[in-house]
């Protein structure tokens, strides 16, 4: 999400910033590009307007620092007002009420409510140790109820059972009496959506929340939504009482913005966002990190997260060590290219980069691609234990077999053999290195992985000299 938007942004700020001096004329210049890029991502026009403005006045009334260039002051206004347009501060769900706390979740259809609801349900189970039950009151869409049920199963949560010919008002009080009685934390109900808003939508949504009084009213809006998500977002806030904010189907929209319009229409924060149909892709919205995305600063906060979330520190300590005595294997390869894709693939850990756009710029001069990671860690996967603890084992007969396999040739064999031999020759030259005090080249190491791996050895953590991820 906002990859156009930054990468428009963050050309206009990057000709600010070169300059030492800064005219009114050429202020008023870049407000109208930020005025253009922001229509370009689908922001809604009013909200666009009070964004520039805004932006305007706090530039002109900013006190001039000798270590700050007017350019840089103009990119922390932008930045500033972003936070503000975002929410300014993350917003946790409200559970505090009395158990079971109930969630409504609402929305057109098609937005991901069914999913988003079972995704919650795991998150909260998972991360919070509350007991959650979930319950479907579509009663509209064909398999909605059944749709449900199966995610349930899948996320390790209880589903309300179904009674066939029940109301959504009926199935949501029977829901609450099961939740009280069976002593769950959280009832979450999934409710019916439209291809439109109407009365019938809206006056079956005042029936359930009478009913079951929900402690949050959750908005699921699909971020491809564009520029009708302003009114979406109003109408359901004036129509259902909505409490907060879900953006689902992140990862498919480069503009974004949906999230820049909605938050200020609905007059409630952005808790939640989605990506992706895994039950483990919801996360928290922070404003901040994602304004600094937006600008290109990247999100190294998110990114030490992530890998603490993905990155077994066993595992890590166990390969520090095989590192330091100069003994990495195959089976080290396999396990670097699980922990990519565990983090997203390489697009969702560059996303969290500073300067994004010219990193992947680099990567795709290195020819990196997410479906080799994805072959090569079936490559691996094909050998015996024997074979990927030593390589040298690996004669023709050996490479046919698991070219076959694996579902790829022998050159796929011998290209993922020859990366691995750089890649250790690249230990090697990144330990000389620091020992100097330097760094290396990002292109040149994605160049030296072999044109289609991770960078190298991604989940070790800094020890005796070695590099480290964040957070790792």
């Amino acid at each position: 999400m906002f990859d156009t938007l930054s990468g428009r942004l963050g050309g206009i700020f990057e000709r600010l910033t070169r300059r030492g001096a800064l005219t009114e004329a050429q202020a008023a210049e870049a407000l109208r590009e930020v005025r253009v890029a922001l229509l370009e991502a689908d922001v809604a026009l009013p909200v666009v307007k009070t964004f520039v403005e805004d932006v305007r006045e706090r530039a002109i009334g900013m006190r001039a620092l000798k270590s700050v260039t007017p350019g840089q002051m103009v990119v922390k206004a932008v930045h500033d007002r972003l936070v503000e347009l975002l929410g300014a501060d993350p917003a946790p769900l409200a559970l505090a009420a009395g158990p079971p706390a109930v969630v409504m979740l609402v929305g057109l259809q098609g937005s991901g409510k069914t999913t988003t609801t079972a995704k919650l349900a795991r998150r909260l189970a998972a991360r919070e140790r509350k007991k959650a039950l979930v319950a479907s009151l579509d009663t509209q869409r064909p398999a909605a109820q059944e749709q449900l049920a199966q995610l349930a199963e899948r996320a390790g949560v209880d589903c309300l059972p179904i009674v066939p010919g029940q109301a959504a008002p009926a199935i949501a009080g029977r829901a609450l009496q099961a939740a009280r009685l069976g002593g769950y934390d959280v009832l979450l109900l999934d409710t019916a959506g439209r291809l439109h808003i109407d009365d019938a939508l809206m006056a079956e949504l005042a029936e359930v929340r009478a009913k079951t009084n929900p402690a949050e009213t959750l908005l699921v809006a699909d971020a491809l939504t564009g520029q009708d998500a302003a009114n979406i977002a109003r109408a359901f806030r004036e129509r259902a009482g909505v409490t907060g904010i879900v953006l689902t189907r992140v990862d498919g929209d480069g503009r974004g913005g949906a999230a820049l319009s909605m938050r200020e229409a609905a007059g409630c924060p952005i808790k939640l966002t989605g990506s992706g149909e895994g039950l483990d892709a919801l996360e928290d919205f922070h404003p901040d990190r994602v304004a600094s995305r937006i600008l290109g600063m990247g999100d190294v906060v998110s990114l030490v997260e992530k890998a603490a979330e993905s990155v077994e520190a066993e595992e890590s300590e166990a390969l520090a060590r095989k590192m330091a005595a100069g003994r990495i294997d195959l089976n080290d390869l396999a396990a670097q290219l699980r922990q990519v894709r565990r983090m997203g693939g390489m697009d969702g850990v560059l996303g969290l980069l500073p300067g994004v756009g010219k990193v992947k710029r680099q990567l795709a001069d290195a020819n990196i691609d997410e479906r080799k990671i994805r072959r090569q860690e079936a490559i691996v996967s094909a050998m015996t234990p024997a074979e990927r603890a030593n390589a040298k084992l690996l004669n023709g007969s050996r490479k046919r077999r698991i070219a076959a396999g694996s579902g790829t040739t022998v050159p796929d064999v011998n290209r993922l053999l020859k990366q691995f031999k750089d890649m250790q020759t690249m230990m090697k030259r990144m330990k000389k290195m620091e020992r100097r005090g330097g760094m290396p080249d990002l292109a040149a190491l994605a160049g030296m992985a072999g044109g289609g791996g991770p960078p190298p050895f991604a989940g070790a953590r800094r020890r005796r000299g070695f590099g480290a991820a964040p957070g790792a």
